[in-house]
């Protein structure tokens, strides 16, 4: 009687455990939908990370009303962007050499293009007795997405690819040039490397 006891215990817990499933908790290193990582150079020496003195960065048309009217930001709640040195601080009115733009998921295989005003020198425009101005350039992002399955907890997360960067020309332009890093042109998949370099 006591090995049939003993014999019906083992049976119940093997059955209770091979029912028993793990959480499905995402873990946070977990990779998922990576940012573009832009850093800023020097243009004369191109090895060399740089500051942007005050930059602020914002979607293009984020400030637009419905008139068409622009009005800048004029202070960190208005903005998404996050400092990737600094993930608890915003990209608005800082000295930074490195920012982690997100962008947006479209349709599998969809062709997105996407704009983001990259402004320098905030200081000077947020300044109301100075006559000087801040220095406002823009770049326009085009790539695809691709979805990856990651895991039943994580879901999928989305690889950028065919990227593309561009910078819309102007009168006053304080970034001389942009080069995608010639390892991310195929695939955005992870935030472990700059994909983008932005010389001034």
């Amino acid at each position: 009687m006591k090995r049939l006891l003993i014999f019906i215990s083992f049976i119940t817990l093997a059955i209770i455990n091979f029912n028993c499933e793990r959480d499905d908790i995402c873990a946070a290193t977990t990779q998922t939908t990576p940012r573009l990582i832009v850093g800023f150079y020097d243009a004369t020496d191109t090895d060399e990370l740089l500051n942007v003195s005050r930059i602020t960065v914002y979607g293009d048309g984020l400030f637009t009303d419905e008139d068409g009217v622009t009005t800048e930001p004029i202070e960190e709640s208005d903005l998404i962007i996050i400092d990737y040195d600094d993930e608890d601080s915003y990209v608005f009115n800082i000295n930074s050499n490195t920012i982690a733009l997100p962008l947006i998921v479209g349709g599998e295989g969809e062709l997105l293009t996407t704009r983001f005003v990259l402004e320098k020198d905030t200081d000077l425009r947020l300044d109301d007795d100075d006559d000087t101005s801040s220095n406002i350039d823009i770049i326009e992002i085009s790539y695809n997405t691709e979805f990856v399955y990651v895991s039943r907890a994580c879901g999928y997360k989305s690889n950028f690819n065919s990227l593309g960067v561009a910078r819309i020309t102007d009168d006053d332009q304080w970034i001389t040039n942009i080069e995608i890093e010639e390892t991310t042109q195929e695939s955005i998949a992870n935030e472990n490397t700059t994909h983008v370099r932005i010389y001034h």
